[in-house]
C-alpha cells in the first residue's frame, strides 16, 4: 500500500512593500528612518535639503519587510541639482505601495505645504499623514491640524508621532503592515540599506560640515570620495602606514610634527586640513597614557586611508570652510574621522581637500560623479 504524501507546509504569508517618506525639507524624514531601523543610515542636519538622493532603509520582522524610501524634501527646483532631487521624489511616488507624508507640528501651514499637497494630488497610492514633533507642542494644537488636513487629501491614517522620541512608531508600523500586500521578501534579512560604503562615508563628512556652516554654504557644498585604500596595520611587516610610504598621503602623515606656520602653509596649499595627521598625533598621545595592552591592540588595527574632495562654488566659500589656520576643516575632519572609525572598525587617515567648482549644481559631470557614489 503506497504511503500517503506528507502535506507540504505553506510558507507563512508576510507583508512586503515600499513606503515612501515625503514632505517639505526638514520635517524629520531621515530622523524617522533612523529611529524605525534602530541605527543611523541617513545623515541628520537642521539645514534644508540635507537629503539629496533617495535612500532605502530595510526593516525585516516576523510580519514581513518594509522598504522605506527616505526622500529629498519636496520643493520648487532652481538648479539642476534640485531638479534631480525632485526626480528621486517622483520616482519613489511611482514605486511606493504606501506614501507617508510628514508635516512638522511646530510649523504653520504655508506655501511649501500647498506645493507638497499639489504634488501628491497626482498620485493614487494610499496615503498616511504623520504629524511629527508632537513631543514639543501643546496637545491642543494637534486636533486643529488633523481637522485641516483630513479634508485636503484622502488620508487612510492620520498619526501624531515623534520621530526623535519614538512616540507612536509602533502604531505606525502596525498600520503600515496592514496596508502592504502579501509577497516574498525582496531583500535578505540582514540587509538594512542600499547605499554603498563610499556614499555613506561622503555623507558623514557632509553632515559634519553642515553642522558648522550657515547661510548659503549648506546648499553649495558637496563631498566626493576620491579614494578609499585599505592598508596593513602599523605593527605589521609591510604595513602601508610606515613612515615614507604613500606619496599622496605623505604630507598628511608628516604634518603633525611640523611648525604651526608650515602646517598652515600646507593646509592652504592642499585646500583642506590634514585630519589624518591629527589622528596620528592623537594616537601617539594615547600610546603614552593608555595601558600597554590597549597600545598594542591599536597598533595592530588595520588602517583605512580616505581622500575626499569638498566641492564649493566660490573661493570665499573655500576660505570659510578651511577656516582660520585650517581650524574649521580640521574640526570637520576630526568629527568625521571619529564616526568613520566606529563604522569601519579601523584606524582612519582622512585627507580632506576643498575645491572650487563654479556652478557645480548645474554641472552634469559633477552631479553624475556625486550620484555615482551611491
Amino acid at each position: 500500500m503506497p504511503r500517503a504524501k506528507k502535506p507540504v507546509p505553506k510558507k507563512k504569508a508576510v507583508r512586503v512593500g515600499y513606503v515612501a517618506l515625503v514632505g517639505r525639507p526638514n520635517v524629520g524624514k531621515s530622523t524617522l528612518l533612523n529611529t524605525l531601523l534602530g541605527q543611523k543610515i541617513a545623515i541628520i542636519s537642521d539645514k534644508p535639503q540635507t537629503t539629496r538622493i533617495s535612500i532605502l532603509g530595510i526593516k525585516t520582522t516576523e510580519k514581513g519587510q518594509i522598504i522605506f524610501i527616505d526622500n529629498p524634501g519636496i520643493h520648487k527646483p532652481l538648479h539642476s541639482l534640485n531638479k534631480r532631487m525632485m526626480r528621486f521624489v517622483y520616482s519613489s511616488l511611482e514605486t511606493a505601495n504606501l506614501i507617508c507624508l510628514l508635516i512638522d507640528a511646530t510649523q504653520r501651514y504655508g506655501h511649501g505645504d500647498e506645493f507638497v499637497l499639489e504634488t501628491l494630488k497626482r498620485v493614487t497610492t494610499p496615503l498616511f499623514l504623520l504629524i511629527n514633533k508632537v513631543d514639543i507642542v501643546r496637545k491642543d494644537t494637534i486636533l486643529p491640524m488633523i481637522d485641516k488636513y483630513k479634508d485636503l487629501l484622502p488620508f487612510k491614517e492620520i498619526i501624531p508621532i515623534s520621530a526623535l522620541k519614538g512616540i507612536n512608531l509602533g502604531v505606525l508600523e502596525e498600520r503600515i503592515y496592514e496596508n502592504l500586500p502579501e509577497a516574498e521578501k525582496l531583500f535578505s534579512d540582514d540587509e538594512i540599506s542600499d547605499q554603498s560604503e563610499r556614499f555613506l562615508l561622503s555623507e558623514i563628512i557632509r553632515e559634519k560640515l553642515l553642522n558648522h556652516v550657515e547661510e548659503e554654504l549648506p546648499f553649495v557644498t558637496a563631498v566626493y570620495i576620491e579614494k578609499i585604500e585599505k592598508r596593513g596595520a602599523e605593527g605589521q611587516a609591510g604595513g602601508e602606514a610606515e613612515e615614507g610610504q604613500g606619496k599622496e598621503g605623505e604630507g598628511e602623515f608628516m604634518i603633525a610634527g611640523e611648525s604651526a606656520a608650515k602646517k598652515e602653509e600646507k593646509v592652504q596649499e592642499a585646500g583642506g586640513a590634514e585630519s589624518g595627521a591629527e589622528a596620528g598625533a592623537e594616537a601617539g598621545a594615547l600610546g603614552e597614557t593608555s595601558e600597554e595592552t590597549e597600545k598594542q591592540r591599536k597598533r595592530y588595527l588595520p588602517i583605512t586611508y580616505i581622500r575626499a574632495s569638498i566641492f564649493v562654488e566660490k573661493d570665499n566659500h573655500r576660505k570659510i570652510i578651511i577656516g582660520r589656520h585650517g581650524s574649521l576643516i580640521k574640526t570637520i575632519g576630526t568629527e568625521a574621522r571619529r564616526e568613520i572609525q566606529d563604522i569601519l572598525e579601523t584606524k582612519v587617515y582622512l585627507d580632506l581637500q576643498v575645491k572650487v567648482r563654479e556652478k557645480w549644481r548645474d554641472s552634469p559631470d559633477v552631479l553624475d560623479l556625486i550620484e555615482g557614489q551611491k
